[in-house]
């Protein structure tokens, strides 16, 4: 290994990925942490209709994701199989995302012909968003195993990755409400409370989404891929077939499926703050978002920081696993929180004692989602030694499927936990107007019931993932030994022609990965 050069991308290359990392999750954002509650609290479709929009979304995506992972993976183009979509779809997201936040109007305040068209439009633009940001997606979590042979840099830049992700995330989750209900309160005199909010969130969409596909762009214009495709391109029903017989990738999957319940903190901080903190006062809004919702990503920067540094010292597995069992224990304490003063937890203690919870939930967060790229690139190298070939689009396509899946579970679940406490349309409305003339929610005992059910979203739920989320992977069978030494045997395939020698030491090594499945 020693005389082998291995090809790895530039600086410069380094940069522009990251920095279209950092714009695509700002376009996520509008939709993950904002559309939910723009749907609910502001133009006022019931919960259990929001519910349903995410969950046919989320069942379209089981089958979508994968058949856009099968064409990224049969693309075969001058600029490669990953840049062509990240070069030309930037734009098109853009437009979509602002049409998920146009509507005909507020649910329940016109015909019940209106109701069905505004559910409709909604469901409609959302499941169109899914599919256009899947192009884009998958293509750019697959482009790090192509634009490097080192398995050293392509892990950098998938720690790296995490982190501007969660920059341009953190902003737009951070800046996203408060701004809109700024630009609201400044429309309000001419058009009214609730006309103005809607508005407020309309343009600042259109404010976020334009910044960040601005920098989604960079990844496509300035990247080159050095690993060249597989000669070989597999049906959808053999993509399957592959997802399915590699076990260690069929891990990560139930792994990320049982630990959905994790995106409630992000998902329902916005209505949390809103509502109990700061009862629609953007400069309250940005106070707290910015001391919890900056604890969580402030959690979750540091773990991704720190991940590539631990791994030196302790294995993938034990570090995936032991790090979402500890993060169960903050997430319940969360709740504990709550329980010991239901209506005092604007207090400057109460507030440091949350600081501390979000951010230690929030690096539990931060530990899972960067292991998770890291596992699933092992196994798309563990795929190429086996079977030749490198199904890149596919295996992060399972990656795109697991975060927006998560994301639709955790929404389901806060929409199924709202319907139940009655907190939907007509009672947003009410609790809308009690905030409007001058009250203040969290001291109201007619909604304890409200404040209650979101500090339990945040809490309860997630803390059960957690736990849940290491069943799969507790007897993880791709060794990090292992997958070292299938990384030296990729690279000399990739710089000899010995292809006979090599396929018998690939027999030995899946020998040994078999034997630790068992």
């Amino acid at each position: 290994m020693a005389d082998i050069k291995l090809k790895t991308y530039s600086k410069k290359e380094a940069v522009a990925y990251l920095t279209g990392m950092a714009g695509q999750n700002m376009i996520y954002n509008v939709i993950g942490a904002a559309l939910a509650y723009y749907l609910q609290f502001t133009i006022l479709i019931p919960a259990i209709a929001v519910t349903a929009i995410m969950t046919v979304a989320r069942v379209w995506d089981a089958f979508n994701d994968p058949i856009m992972g099968t064409i990224v993976d049969k693309t075969r183009t001058k600029w490669g199989k990953c840049r062509p979509y990240l070069i030309f779809v930037p734009s098109v997201i853009f437009v979509v995302t602002i049409l998920c936040f146009v509507n005909f109007g507020f649910y329940g305040q016109g015909s019940k012909g209106t109701d069905v068209l505004i559910i409709a439009w909604a469901a409609f633009t959302y499941i169109l968003w899914g599919m256009t940001y899947t192009v884009g997606d998958i293509p750019l979590w697959g482009a790090p195993a192509l634009m490097t042979e080192d398995d050293k840099d392509r892990n950098k830049l998938l720690g790296l990755a995490r982190i501007f992700g969660g920059v341009g995330a953190g902003v737009t989750l951070l800046c996203m409400q408060p701004v809109s209900l700024a630009i609201g309160n400044m429309l309000a005199p001419s058009v009214g409370a609730q006309q103005g909010e809607r508005y407020g969130f309309l343009i600042a969409a259109v404010i976020f989404s334009l910044i960040g596909c601005g920098l989604f762009q960079f990844t496509g214009l300035f990247i080159k891929e050095k690993i060249p495709p597989s000669d070989k391109k597999y049906t959808l029903k053999e993509n399957f077939t592959i997802i399915w017989k590699n076990k260690p990738f069929r891990q990560i999957l139930f792994s990320g499926v049982l630990g959905s319940a994790r995106n409630l903190l992000a998902i329902c901080a916005m209505p949390l703050v809103t509502y109990y903190f700061a009862s629609k006062d953007p400069i309250l809004a940005f106070v707290y978002i910015g001391l919890l919702g900056g604890g969580m990503f402030a959690g979750m920067f540091v773990a991704s920081g720190i991940t590539t540094v631990l791994l030196k010292k302790i294995s993938k597995k034990k570090l995936y696993n032991f790090s979402n069992l500890l993060g169960a224990v903050p997430f319940l304490l969360i709740f504990v929180l709550y329980v010991c003063n239901p209506t005092g937890l604007t207090g400057a203690v109460y507030v440091a004692i949350a600081f501390v919870l979000f951010v230690l939930s929030g690096a539990s967060i931060g530990f899972a989602n960067v292991l998770q790229s890291l596992m699933i690139a092992d196994c798309i190298d563990y795929e190429e030694y086996t079977n030749g070939t490198r199904p890149d689009g596919v295996f992060f396509s399972g990656q795109t499927f697991i975060a927006k899946l998560s994301s639709g579970i955790a929404t389901i679940i806060s929409g199924i936990a709202y319907a139940v406490v009655g907190f939907s349309d007509e009672r947003v409305a009410e609790v809308n107007a009690f905030i409007n003339a001058g009250g203040l929610p969290r001291l109201a005992p007619q909604y304890r019931k409200l404040m209650m059910i979101m500090f339990f979203l945040i809490s309860i739920p997630p803390a059960i993932s957690c736990i849940l989320a290491v069943i799969p992977t507790w007897k993880y069978c791709l060794d990090d030994d292992v997958h070292n030494k299938i990384i030296e045997e990729l690279n000399l395939r990739r710089h000899t022609d010995n292809e006979e020698g090599n396929y018998e030491k690939a027999e030995s090594v899946t020998t040994t990965v078999d034997g630790a499945e068992e």
